[in-house]
């Protein structure tokens, strides 16, 4: 077992952009808060040894699709073989792990007996054993595979819980409304990176599931990129911190809480996950951390007030439950810690330049959102045969690219329309169009840039 030191949990520091000026009678205040968290590492924290005096801190499920799609061709399920034992390798020794093979009902692969095993070099080389044995065969019931994967991870005392699922097919043998209770059941005990491989699977169930458990998610068309993948998946998860990061806003009397969205590295709208946390104040769950920025967008509503009036329209910090990210039963009796807060601010006045001014920050963030939306809405109507819709949606997403220099999402969206003129977003839609280039576009619809600051 490798003999990791234990690394400091990240610390947060919170920046509040924003233009807090306002006219007279003017009630809406919009904020970027950037928060950023450095000086954890990236070696994943203490030492890791299930079944040690310390336990494990982290552990991780993967959650791989032996159904009979599967097997169409064969060369999938061979890659997601070879992907979920690379992955394997890619974690750190001491980390605790599992491999569930996914069809219409779950079953463990490796280590069985409903149990975490420790990683090292004898646990990793008979699970790639067991992954050699694996065969496709049966249909597909996602909730199943998910709700396995929570009780592994729920055996074992972990600080972070991670897991990976990876699907080749649509969750044809359950309904919508029993994958949707899986989700809310897991929300909250681990998070999900969701990956589909080839084009027969459904966008919105997978990007559905990733933004349910606050992961990725993302397509990979060719199995042979599968190995690729799963490494730097996996390597990203190995370099979280610190988990059950919270993002917390506090409005005064009078005020509320419009909309409160991550916009980067992803749109995602947090509004309706907020739990109550106190008099006028509201938890949004981030997920884990580790060394990474993200930004959040925030849109409050204050009373209005008339022209020299000032005040605080709301704080925004970033809470934990509990101290240098240990799990919250280890100390029940310590509150959520703040690690570090941010203030929004509201002052009316009759300076119309002033009042009028969009803050670079939050123009740019509205515009990729604004891009993601239009794109998904494009795509809808593409698919439906609106040519007239699909058209202006698309265009407007050329436009909104372009201006905002996201030449990732500008590179996807030519594969769909012929671009005439990107500054004006003016487009022909293809006649014919790869349905993997349709599929990726949807799927990394939500990727922002981040401001040029």
């Amino acid at each position: 077992m490798a003999n990791f030191a234990k690394s400091p949990v990240p610390r947060f520091t919170a920046e509040v952009y924003q233009n807090p000026y306002l006219p007279e009678g003017g009630r809406e205040v919009h904020a970027i808060v950037t928060v950023t968290a450095t000086g954890g590492g990236t070696t994943g924290g203490r030492p890791l040894c299930v079944g040690g005096s310390g336990g494990p801190d982290a552990g991780v499920v993967i959650m791989v699709d032996c159904s009979g799609s599967m097997d169409h061709p064969p060369t999938k399920l061979r890659a997601a073989r070879e992907a979920t034992a690379a992955a394997l390798d890619t974690l750190r020794d001491g980390v605790a792990f599992a491999v569930v093979a996914g069809t219409h009902r779950a079953a463990e692969v490796y280590p069985g007996g409903g149990r975490l095993a420790a990683a090292g070099a004898t646990t990793r080389a008979q699970a790639a054993e067991a992954l050699r044995r694996l065969s496709a065969g049966g249909g597909t019931a996602i909730g199943t595979w998910l709700r396995l994967a929570d009780r592994l991870l729920s055996s074992a005392d972990l600080t972070i819980r991670h897991a990976v699922l990876l699907t080749d097919g649509r969750n044809e043998h359950e309904s919508p409304q029993d994958l949707r209770a899986t989700l809310d059941d897991c929300f909250g005990s681990f998070t999900c990176d969701a990956r589909g491989v080839g084009t027969n699977w459904e966008v919105k169930e997978v990007t559905g599931i990733a933004s349910a458990l606050l992961g990725t998610a993302d397509i990979v068309a060719d199995p042979a990129g599968l190995t690729a993948d799963f490494t730097r998946m996996m390597a990203t998860a190995m370099g979280k911190e610190v988990a059950d990061v919270a993002l917390r806003l506090w409005t005064p009397l009078g005020a509320e809480t419009v909309f409160v969205k991550q916009v980067a590295p992803t749109v995602e709208d947090l509004t309706g996950r907020g739990r109550e946390s106190g008099p006028r104040s509201a938890d949004y769950p981030t997920g884990s951390w580790g060394d990474e920025s993200r930004d959040y967008h925030l849109c409050l509503r204050v009373p209005a007030a008339g022209i020299g009036r000032e005040m605080l329209a709301g704080r925004v910090s970033l809470i934990i439950p509990a101290p240098d990210g240990l799990p919250s039963q280890a100390v029940p009796q310590t509150p959520p810690r703040p690690l570090s807060q941010g203030l929004v601010r509201a002052v009316w006045t009759d300076d119309i330049a002033a009042s009028t001014s969009i803050n670079p920050q939050v123009a740019h963030y509205t515009g990729q959102a604004e891009l993601a939306q239009v794109i998904q809405q494009g795509l809808d109507a593409r698919k439906s045969g609106d040519v007239d819709s699909a058209t202006a949606k698309l265009g407007r997403a050329v436009q909104l690219a372009d201006a905002s220099g996201n030449a990732a999402t500008a590179k996807l969206l030519a594969k769909v329309v012929d671009v005439v003129d990107a500054t004006t977003g003016t487009v022909r839609l293809k006649a014919k169009v790869a349905e993997a280039d349709e599929m990726t576009l949807e799927t990394r619809s939500t990727k922002t840039v981040r401001v040029k600051k």
